[in-house]
């Protein structure tokens, strides 16, 4: 399922993500090594976290607090997504969060693709060892022709290399293609441990679970690998963690293994039109995304999750001449729910803002200030978090 709607010419897929701001504190700590830790918190029920920081989740439901800013893909606007070029680029420009979206290889290592499809972000295509693995396929209800992670192992995978989705748009990120490995998650979760220590501030990932019923009924289930993989790191037993997915069977799965820890939330992806979760239309249910966002649908999301993400245009909606019109309830419905609110996804380019932000220029160029603007109208209307392909702005655009 995608996660946000962008205009044509793009591939629909594009339209994807939002940004939904998820977790955890920011501000000038020092880290302190694991025996500190346990020294520190020693008689606690909960030891996420590091001594002198809040854990994930203090101050509230629309408490005021500044909103999460989360790295969408990395730095996705700035480097070829998925890429530890983008996570590093995100980190740097402040993001609270940054978001590997997770799928298997053929042999079961989660690694970060936004999709099973490979042709749009690596350079597959032009490798003629595997040019006998085109294929076609439909995943979340979305055909397609080339190639696709589950048919690689992860040292085939490891040969190939990363490449921008949309360089028309982003030709300053066009410049790294070639440069960058697909990155496991468990490389990434080192990474992001490595990047909170010499930085000395906690960094939240916002992990999201790709395409689970699809994994699942190709013999590669995505869930207890990626508990394993949780559990096998210091960092994620402690630190910040907010794990997504458009489906519900597996946030429902995850909650009765994990429980409720203050490092971790779960947050409940969802769409504004009336199709069902694909784990949903897999097993004959009737319930809808539409249904989902009304307060009753609300209401039992918070059920089993802490956090709901709609697309930015299901906050304030477009009119029909593309400018922003008046806040829908939304938020306070959320809020009255219990839920955090943490929107997808914030883009740069005047082709993705709405038309009153965007400044004259062509529809591909950067418009930075426009970007900001329209991010503090949607921060106005109380959201917790937010997904933004380019952190910097996100930064500017909550004034820290």
């Amino acid at each position: 399922m995608n996660k946000s709607h962008l205009p044509n010419p793009l591939p629909s897929r594009l339209s994807r993500r939002g940004f939904i701001r998820t977790a955890a504190l920011t501000a000038g700590a020092s880290l302190l090594p694991a025996s500190s830790l346990l020294a520190a918190t020693a008689g606690l029920a909960d030891q996420s976290g590091l001594p002198g920081i809040a854990p994930v989740g203090a101050g509230g439901i629309g408490g005021g607090k500044t909103p999460l800013v989360f790295g969408h893909r990395g730095a996705s606007a700035l480097r070829p997504e998925h890429t530890l070029a983008s996570y590093a680029k995100a980190i740097a420009d402040g993001a609270d969060y940054i978001e590997p979206d997770l799928c298997s290889t053929k042999d079961g290592v989660l690694v970060a693709r936004h999709e099973a499809f490979l042709s749009e972000t690596t350079d597959v295509a032009s490798r003629q060892e595997f040019a006998g693995r085109k294929t076609r396929k439909t995943i979340d209800g979305e055909p397609h022709e080339g190639w696709f992670v589950d048919d690689f192992t992860l040292a085939e995978l490891k040969t190939l290399r990363a490449v921008e989705r949309i360089p028309a748009y982003r030709p300053g990120s066009a410049r790294y293609d070639g440069m960058f490995q697909v990155a496991t998650f468990e490389e990434i979760i080192d990474f992001v441990a490595a990047e909170a220590a010499a930085r000395g501030r906690i960094i939240g990932i916002v992990p999201e679970l790709k395409h689970s019923t699809y994994f699942a009924s190709v013999g590669l289930p995505l869930e207890d690998r990626f508990l394993s993989i949780l559990d096998a790191h210091d960092y994620t037993r402690r630190n910040p963690v907010e794990i997504q997915s458009f489906e519900v069977a597996n946030l429902k799965y995850l909650r009765g293994k994990l429980g409720r820890r203050a490092n971790l939330r779960l947050m409940q992806l969802v769409i504004g039109q009336d199709v069902r979760p694909m784990d949903v239309a897999a097993a004959g249910g009737k319930l809808t995304f539409a249904q989902m966002c009304t307060p009753a649908g609300l209401r039992d999301i918070a059920q089993y999750a802490d956090v709901v993400a709609p697309p930015t245009r299901s906050i304030i909606p477009l009119k029909k001449d593309g400018s922003l019109d008046a806040p829908s309830s939304f938020v306070d419905d959320a809020h009255r729910a219990g839920l955090r609110v943490e929107p997808w996804t914030f883009r740069p380019e005047n082709q993705f803002l709405a038309t009153d932000f965007r400044d004259g220029g062509s529809l591909q160029a950067r418009n930075e200030a426009g970007s900001i603007a329209e991010m503090k109208r949607y921060i106005a209307v109380g959201l917790d978090g937010f997904f933004t392909d380019d952190p910097a702005l996100g930064r500017a655009a909550v004034g820290s």
